[in-house]
């Protein structure tokens, strides 16, 4: 579907700006923003190019620049903080061969932090995409990634 498409699919007001960014990005086949992006939804929500860009880079969810098929999101909240997460990061970091930030070599997995995930009784979480995963040990966590490489991420 291409952008115009997606837009056509929203009421074009303000109220509908994350809809449309979510929409877009989701679409992008490497879970990112482009700036012709921004730039359309502006024109389409009839507001400034800067509005949109504040708002894309206001929020994590948001990306400019391209990402893997999966996102892994590791809670640093306080309460994952006390259960491990940094552990949690740091096996992570050695199962993908990346750092926070990046994006494996074969385009898989990008790994980001975010502040609360929501889920504080099933501490440490991680989100990736949009599947929770909680009570995080590290035996758990290499199986989690060897099921998304494989494509049977059904856990």
């Amino acid at each position: 579907m291409n952008r115009s498409d997606l837009l056509a699919k929203f009421k074009p007001g303000k109220e509908n700006m994350l809809l449309i960014l979510h929409e877009l990005q989701n679409a992008s086949g490497s879970n990112f923003i482009t700036k012709e992006d921004i730039a359309e939804v502006a024109k389409y929500l009839n507001i400034s190019y800067s509005s949109v860009y504040g708002v894309v880079t206001y929020y994590s969810m948001f990306s400019l620049k391209p990402r893997g098929k999966y996102i892994i999101r590791v809670c640093c909240s306080p309460v994952c903080e006390l259960d491990a997460s940094e552990k949690i990061s740091e096996i992570l970091k050695d199962l993908l061969s990346i750092e926070m930030g990046e994006t494996s070599a074969d385009g898989l997995f990008t790994l980001e932090t975010t502040e609360c995930l929501g889920h504080c009784a099933e501490s440490p979480v991680i989100s990736i995409n949009n599947q929770l995963y909680g009570n995080l040990r590290p035996d758990l966590l290499s199986t989690i990634i060897e099921r998304y490489k494989s494509g049977n991420n059904d856990i």
